[in-house]
C-alpha cells in the first residue's frame, strides 16, 4: 500500500497538536485524526526544516491552522564530517598510520584564538573530505602529543602525511593560509 506525504511544517518545539499530523498516512502513531492529543516527538538530527517566506492557510475540520511555508532538508551533508578528537592513544593510528594526509589542531578549550579558528577548521574538513582527515588534539588532555611535537603555541595546526610532519601553521591564521598549505600535501 502506497501513502503520500504531505509536507508538514514541524513549530520549533518537538510538541505537535496530532490534528496538524492528520494529513500524513500510515504512521504508526495511533488516534492521529481528529485527536486533540498532542504527541513528542524524538529528536533527530539528521533532517533540519527550511524557512521559506510564503505562509498559507489549511482548513482543518474544526479550526484553521496557519502552517508557514518550510521544506524538511537532509542535514546528512553538514553533519557526516566530524573533527574528532585524537588522544595519546588514538594518535598512532588515527594520524600516524593514516593512509590520507592528516590535518591535526592542537587546541585547548581557555584558548581564545582556537574558537576562532575551530569553523575554520570545520569547513576544511567539509571541503577535504575524503582527501584529508581533520583531527584535533586537547593539549590538556593529551600532552605527550603536544610535547613530542614540540608545540609550544596554540592553535597549532599541522599536516602530516605518511606519518610524517609536512608543514605546521601557528596562530589563528585565515582560512586562506591553511588552505594552501593544505593543497601541497593532496
Amino acid at each position: 500500500m502506497a501513502g503520500v506525504l504531505e509536507t508538514l511544517t514541524v513549530p520549533r518545539t518537538s510538541v505537535i497538536p496530532s490534528a496538524t499530523l492528520s494529513p500524513i498516512a500510515n504512521l504508526s502513531v495511533c488516534a492521529l485524526s481528529g485527536s486533540r492529543k498532542s504527541i513528542k516527538l524524538p529528536e533527530f538530527r539528521g533532517l533540519k526544516i527550511q524557512s521559506t517566506s510564503s505562509s498559507r492557510s489549511v482548513a482543518s475540520s474544526s479550526s484553521r491552522v496557519v502552517r508557514r511555508g518550510g521544506r524538511i532538508v537532509c542535514e546528512a551533508q553538514e553533519t557526516a564530517v566530524e573533527v574528532l578528537s585524537v588522544t595519546d592513544a588514538t594518535w598512532q593510528s588515527l594520524v600516524l598510520e593514516s593512509d590520507s594526509p592528516v590535518l591535526v589542531e592542537f587546541w585547548a578549550p581557555w584558548c581564545g584564538p582556537c574558537r576562532m579558528i575551530h569553523p575554520i577548521i570545520d569547513e576544511l574538513a567539509k571541503q577535504y573530505a575524503g582527501k584529508l582527515k581533520c583531527y584535533k588534539v586537547n593539549t590538556d588532555e593529551s600532552p605527550s602529543v603536544a610535547t613530542r611535537y614540540g608545540i609550544r603555541s596554540i592553535p597549532t595546526v599541522i599536516i602530516f602525511k605518511s606519518g610524517e610532519k609536512k608543514d605546521a601553521i601557528i596562530g589563528a591564521v585565515p582560512k586562506s593560509t591553511l588552505t594552501t598549505s593544505i593543497e601541497k600535501f593532496l
